[in-house]
């Protein structure tokens, strides 16, 4: 397989480098950390979330879950779990449940957890089940830039 196109091209225009990882074919994120020998802190996992105003991916930790009532309460909206089939529309280039957390190369609002700031390096999926991408956390704080943060996960 092969990194998202939508991701690399954007990785490329932003001048960030990172490194690919390949791991064994997984169905979690917490499968993914484990197969990948990468702490599931620092495995950034996306969650798509939906109302009337559209959809807001929020990126957290694969060691945590998200608590949709504190991305309510900070965003100021009531936010469902967005259909899986949607998703193929929105992530033409990405297998489901393998969409990398960089909401600004897909043109979606994003909300970043806090905890990732904890994290040295980052790792996501690059768009399907066999390959990580591998940030330093400068990196990923560039690319999340236009992102809202907030605390609305907590760990497993």
């Amino acid at each position: 397989m092969a990194i998202a196109l939508t991701l690399q091209q954007y990785m490329q225009d932003q001048h960030i480098p990172f490194d690919v990882i390949s791991h064994a074919k997984t169905r979690s994120s917490n499968e993914t950390a484990s197969t990948a020998h990468v702490s599931g802190n620092c495995l950034a996992k996306t969650v798509i979330l939906e109302d009337e105003l559209g959809y807001v991916m929020v990126v957290l930790p694969a060691s945590h879950q998200v608590m949709l009532s504190a991305v309510d309460e900070q965003m100021r909206r009531r936010l469902t779990l967005a259909s899986e089939a949607e998703l193929p529309r929105l992530f033409t280039d990405c297998a489901l449940g393998a969409i990398p957390p960089i909401g600004d190369a897909y043109g979606i609002e994003t909300m970043v957890d806090d905890s990732l700031a904890e994290q040295t390096d980052i790792y996501f999926e690059a768009g399907d089940h066999e390959l990580l991408v591998h940030v330093s956390n400068e990196q990923f704080d560039t690319m999340m830039t236009n992102a809202m943060h907030g605390n609305f996960s907590k760990h497993n």
